[in-house]
């Protein structure tokens, strides 16, 4: 039986307040606090994150080159050979090209070293003799003041320098650390990752296995696209700013060439430090107006990889609309720095296409992909077992 409607003296003050609130704000009131939840609890994922960056930096570059090296070992598999030598194959390939783009690098400048050296002393004395006898109206003893002013400044923050100074030993003993991880990483996961990546699904509940696993599996599509896509932006920006300097004839153009190369995989900070580089080669070597002309080349190169390769191919390429991309690098720069940067693209690309496969439950129902693989990794490991024991009977026999 129903209760009576209750009288407006049994309605408490509580109850009575609730009901004069219009509906609307009492939605935006149940949308604010749930809000306010989900970005503390953010924020304090972050947080945690930049706790322990010095092991989590290393995976995800550890990721990213398993996805970049991982169709290597497949190309072995296919063949029919054993995983372990689809390991050694890749790791080798992605040794020895570092190691040509390296020696490259080193025997173009070891020849032409001494008289960079020597030309930069000569550059830098122009330029002082240009300040001291300049004709811009600044008189020469202003400029003397201006420098002993610096020399005081340096003189005055000696602790300042001394703790920065610490501070990169500190940040070298980081990078060590996480090289030495990063390839640890990369070898047990391009060794083990399938059964490393059930692990991780089995911390789900067991009814969620079928659409983490292929949310997961979709995921990690889009991150070997970015990888791929990368290299070819790179690629682009090394054989730009390699061929203006060649055209210009500013020597080293291969070894500069190289250096973008490299440095396009560290966003902004890469591309600004070797297109400094370049342009100041230049300086050296052919003059201000070659340098100008080399600095607009680094520029013009610089624009097309930001407004038309990073937002349209790899927009593409990722399916992240350009707006996104742009949107995600500057935010993961603001939230992490140059790391942030790095990784934002391939994150928000595989967060698209994990919502969107949650959203199509484009997975099949009823199967339990983590029960399905232990099974049969478990049969496969009672044949091994059977074989290796089959294959020792065999030699006893066949010594007796």
């Amino acid at each position: 039986m129903e209760e009576p409607n209750k009288t407006p003296d049994a309605v408490s003050p509580t109850e009575r307040a609730e009901q004069e609130l219009p509906l609307g704000i009492r939605v935006a009131a149940a949308w604010s606090w749930r809000l306010i939840i989900i970005v503390v609890a953010a924020g304090a994922l972050i947080w945690g994150i930049v706790q322990v960056r010095i092991i989590v930096i290393p995976l995800l570059i550890a990721i990213l080159l398993t996805a970049l090296l991982n169709p290597v070992v497949d190309w072995f598999i296919r063949r029919g050979l054993p995983r372990w030598s689809g390991v050694v194959g890749a790791l080798g390939v992605f040794i020895a090209a570092l190691w040509v783009l390296i020696w490259l690098i080193v025997t173009q400048l070891r020849d032409g070293f001494g008289d960079f050296s020597k030309r930069s002393v000569e550059v830098w004395n122009e330029i002082l003799d240009w300040v001291q006898h300049n004709t811009l109206g600044i008189p020469v003893d202003q400029l003397d003041d201006l420098m002993n002013q610096a020399l005081q400044l340096l003189e005055n923050n000696q602790g300042t320098l001394w703790t920065g100074a610490l501070g990169v030993a500190t940040t070298a003993t980081q990078v060590a650390t996480g090289l030495l991880l990063t390839i640890f990483s990369l070898i047990f996961l391009l060794i083990d990752g399938k059964r490393i990546w059930y692990w991780v699904v089995g911390f789900a509940p067991a009814r969620a296995h079928a659409a983490f696993d292929a949310a997961g599996r979709a995921g990690w599509v889009s991150v070997g696209q970015y990888v791929r896509v990368q290299i070819f932006v790179a690629f682009v920006d090394a054989v730009g700013i390699g061929l203006g300097a060649t055209i210009l004839g500013v020597p080293f153009a291969i070894p500069v060439a190289i250096l973008v190369f490299l440095g396009s995989f560290i966003p902004f900070l890469g591309a600004i430090v070797t297109g400094a580089l370049a342009v100041f080669i230049a300086l050296v070597y052919n003059g201000p107006v070659t340098a100008l002309i080399m600095l607009g080349v680094v520029v013009l190169v610089n624009q097309i990889e930001g407004h038309v390769l990073q937002p349209l191919v790899m927009g593409n390429a990722v399916r992240v609309h350009p707006l996104g991309v742009v949107l995600a690098v500057t935010t993961g720069t603001l939230l992490a720095g140059i790391p942030g940067a790095l990784f934002a693209v391939p994150i928000a690309a595989a967060a698209n296409t994990i919502v969107s496969v949650l959203v199509k439950r484009q997975w099949e129902s009823g199967t339990d992909p983590a029960a399905e693989f232990h099974r049969k990794d478990q049969v496969h490991r009672v044949a091994r077992a059977r074989a290796k024991e089959a294959a020792k009977h065999a030699r006893k026999g066949n010594i007796a």
